[in-house]
């Protein structure tokens, strides 16, 4: 769902899209806490953050000692790593946050999306290292065998990192995360906090306040998913939205056609794209041509402009699509190994990352050995959020999607619609059942909650997120465009409500334009 903060610069750059999120409980698994884990905590110790993370200087690390199983407080134990900027200013309260995913560095985030100067000012920014990623006690996973798939994708996941980590993996979920979230509350000796989640933290952190009311001051739900859609679902919901961000991406380029001179219409764009996609892979793509416009129509033409248009249009995405089936069949060679397919589906949500597209076609931007320090962040996000996918994938299942899900996964290495097929046949997470039931959101607060939605949202889509809001009681700010994620954009009026809304728990604003682009554009991050 959401990219590694330490790692999507290089790793956009290197590697292809990521494998991208009270109630009834589960008996041994996520059953109530019993009294003995009231035990207060240890006190923090707070100190320099392990450099790997990429957290900015004045951001403070503390280890703190958790249950690895909430139903055996007594049991073996966990490390989780806490990361704090501390408010610079006369200090308001604690924020604490989560960049989503499931995946997503923590340790780093207010770093990657640093808050307005306000926010800065008057919030603790704390963040909580999820459970089995790197800086707290992280997964350990063999890396996979395809001879060994036999009892099912999924099955061959979670087993691969069981082995190495018994009785860990089943410890993976939302609910789990939610409780160390409160075990840190009471660690840093506060009575309530207020909460910032992005795309799959907006679940996590509506999670927490549905199970510590009492606890929760302020709720931010920046880029909500529905947890009712997790996670095969929500991975189709996700395709059509991939596929039009790309498409906007290459209208932007062309507009932008005096500073990258790769074409000035989104189709003479993608041209050259899919022509160093090919010299890449060996293939062509399999990704469809943004519609044609009158630009696009040969002199020659001219006087059946709108047959021809129509024509181009209406046989687009047949035409991509033979014609990377045709060249996989022939040569053997898959357009996944494509970089710059990679980094146009992974960084397609966020336009600040557009002009490294660009700056790759044009040379300026080249493919670099990933560090290896990244490299096992990368990997390690990977691991823990496949097993967590497959801990808590509820969705409905559709068997007749397989054959597509086969063929795009194991023929042609469509990386826009490989996950959605995958996860939404039950492929994905075959051999591997939930190992725990969905805690139902409930708004049990006293001030009502803050949800953030862009419009165009490609990873959250805007209608599914509706759920949440209505759940959760959202007040709704509308943002234009379709950027996931909005913490840390320099958008000034939603920086201002935001504000408002954390001091005084409501804010009348309902609506804002997209937020600027704030990174170079002829500038390799």
């Amino acid at each position: 769902m959401i990219p590694v903060f330490r790692s999507i610069r290089c790793a956009a750059a290197t590697v292809g899209a990521s494998a991208i999120a009270a109630g009834l409980l589960v008996p041994g698994i996520l059953a109530p806490v019993p009294a003995a884990a009231d035990a207060a905590p240890h006190a923090l110790a707070w100190g320099a953050c392990d450099p790997i993370h990429g957290a900015s200087p004045d951001t403070q690390c503390a280890t703190l000692q958790v249950p690895r199983d909430y139903a055996e407080p007594n049991g073996p134990q966990i490390s989780i790593t806490i990361s704090r900027i501390p408010a610079t200013g006369a200090k308001r309260g604690v924020l604490v946050g989560n960049p989503g995913g499931p995946g997503g560095d923590g340790i780093s985030m207010f770093t990657a999306s640093s808050p307005s100067t306000e926010i800065r000012q008057e919030w603790d920014l704390v963040a909580v290292q999820p459970r089995g990623l790197l800086g707290s006690t992280p997964v350990k996973c063999d890396r996979v065998d395809a001879s060994d798939a036999s009892g099912g994708a999924g099955a061959l996941n979670r087993d691969r990192c069981e082995k190495n980590t018994p009785g860990y993996t089943k410890t993976l979920t939302t609910a789990t995360n939610a409780r160390d979230i409160e075990q840190v509350r009471r660690a840093l000796g506060v009575d309530k906090v207020s909460l910032y989640g992005i795309s799959y933290g907006t679940w996590l952190m509506s999670t927490y306040a549905t199970l510590f009311p009492s606890h929760t001051d302020r709720l931010v739900l920046d880029s909500a998913m529905d947890p009712k859609r997790a996670w095969g679902q929500l991975l189709q919901d996700q395709t059509s939205g991939y596929k039009a961000r790309a498409h906007a991406m290459m209208a932007w380029i062309a507009d932008h056609d005096d500073v990258y001179h790769l074409g000035k219409t989104p189709l003479s764009v993608y041209q050259r794209w899919s022509a160093q996609v090919e010299r890449e892979a060996g293939v062509p793509p399999s990704f469809s041509a943004p519609p044609a416009r009158v630009g696009d129509v040969p002199a020659g033409l001219k006087t059946i402009a709108q047959q021809y248009i129509a024509g181009v249009n209406l046989t687009a995405d047949a035409r991509a699509r033979i014609e990377n089936l045709v060249a996989t069949l022939t040569t053997g060679k898959v357009q996944a190994t494509s970089p710059l397919l990679g980094m146009t589906r992974q960084v397609a949500p966020s336009r600040n990352y557009w002009p490294m597209v660009a700056q790759r076609m044009t040379g300026k931007s080249r493919q670099g050995k990933l560090p290896a320090d990244v490299a096992e962040m990368v990997t390690n996000s990977q691991d823990m959020q496949s097993i967590m996918l497959c801990n808590e994938d509820w969705s409905a299942k559709d068997p007749f999607l397989a054959p597509a899900a086969m063929m795009q996964t194991l023929v042609t290495g469509d990386i826009f619609e490989t996950a959605g097929l995958t996860f939404g046949s039950g492929i994905g997470c075959a051999g591997a059942a939930p190992v725990t039931t969905r805690i139902p959101l409930r708004n049990k607060l006293s001030v009502q909650p803050l949800q953030i939605q862009s419009i165009g949202d490609p990873q959250t889509p805007y209608r599914a997120s509706m759920a949440t809001r209505k759940a959760m009681g959202a007040h709704l700010i509308t943002v234009g465009g379709g950027d996931h994620g909005q913490l840390g954009r320099s958008n000034k009026p939603l920086d201002a409500a935001t504000a408002q809304y954390l001091r005084t728990g409501r804010t009348n604003v309902t609506s804002v334009p997209q937020a600027p682009i704030t990174t170079s554009l002829t500038q390799a991050p």
